[in-house]
């Protein structure tokens, strides 16, 4: 079963913080047209505005530009609101290695202040976002919840400690909580500008301008590449999870493999150029290979993510044609 034929209760409040966001704006896309109210939580620091603007004439849509790091806003948001999906937060390694007190404060103390606001208003489920990259230095593949190594970034550490204070929040204030290990998510809205954007926009954005892309470390990294619509379904799964199933972090994946050098001649090919990479240094703090051991998402929340690393780049590169 898809996301699509979930059902709630009438007039369920979903509030999305980091809405204006990549994966927050397509959280509220899929909200507000199974029926439900949205509100959207945004201090437009790295979201943006245009991705919500679409919404703004939908009755069931509200907007709210305030930050996380402000417990009052946090309260005001979680008025009244059923479900929390807190997409909110800086992300990417290299960023985090230059700034880890901002990290700590924004993607820590951020995500414990919404948890003590939902906590205080009586919200139904906490669903979070989490990372992969808390599997550190592991080396085993495929990645496996409890099976973690050292942190190799303060992005990974601030996503580790998100886990442990949403677990304390289960056991001793009762609040169902979700941690969303994402992995490597891609699809419409990612940003492609700046300097730390994610490898897929990136790479379609020059490639499109006709310029040469970089490649950091040899290209034969691999990833576990996952299209938005399988971050969809995990999220609302979750909303309807049992609390059973609450306090613990899940694997939110395809469980496939994909290999960064197949992945740029698979976009050449798709766009019809003939552009050869520039190779740079490895980036600091990344791991060399990720792949999901989806299972317990599968039992648990009976996540069955049903878009391959396939469809995805399709549906991506044709919404990037039209977009960029």
């Amino acid at each position: 079963m898809g996301y699509s034929e979930l059902k709630f209760p009438e007039n369920s409040l979903f509030l999305v913080t980091g809405g204006a966001g990549f994966i927050g704006s397509n959280l509220c896309e899929a909200i507000l047209n199974m029926g439900y109210k949205v509100r959207c939580l945004d201090d437009l620091s790295t979201g943006k505005q245009e991705n919500v603007d679409m919404f703004l004439d939908n009755p069931n849509y509200e907007f709210v530009k305030g930050d996380i790091k402000d417990l009052d806003t946090c309260m005001n948001a979680c008025e009244g609101v059923d479900y929390v999906l807190n997409q909110a937060a800086w992300g990417s390694v290299p960023r985090s290695i230059e700034m880890p007190l901002f990290y700590c404060v924004n993607n820590i103390v951020g995500t414990l202040n919404m948890l003590e606001a939902a906590r205080q208003n009586g919200v139904k489920k906490f669903v979070y976002a989490s990372s992969s990259s808390v599997y550190g230095d592991e080396p085993n593949l495929p990645k496996k919840e409890g099976r973690e190594g050292n942190l190799l970034s303060p992005y990974a550490v601030s996503k580790q400690s998100d886990e442990e204070w949403a677990k304390q929040y289960t056991r001793h204030y009762g609040l169902d909580t979700y941690g969303m290990r994402y992995f490597n998510v891609f699809g419409r809205r990612q940003d492609p500008f700046g300097a730390y954007a994610a490898v897929i926009p990136k790479f379609l954005k020059q490639l499109l301008n006709g310029e040469t892309p970089t490649i950091n470390g040899d290209g034969k990294q691999s990833r576990d590449f996952t299209y938005i619509e399988n971050v969809i379904e995990a999220n609302l799964k979750a909303c309807a999870a049992p609390s059973s199933a609450a306090g613990e972090a899940y694997n939110i994946a395809y469980g496939g493999r994909e290999y960064l050098l197949d992945i740029y001649y698979g976009l050449t090919e798709a766009l019809g150029v003939d552009i050869e990479p520039n190779f740079g240094p490895d980036r600091a703090g990344d791991i060399k290979h990720s792949n999901a051991d989806i299972s317990k998402a599968k039992e648990l929340l009976g996540y069955d993510p049903d878009w391959s690393f396939e469809r995805g780049i399709k549906a991506a590169i044709e919404w990037y044609k039209e977009n960029l």
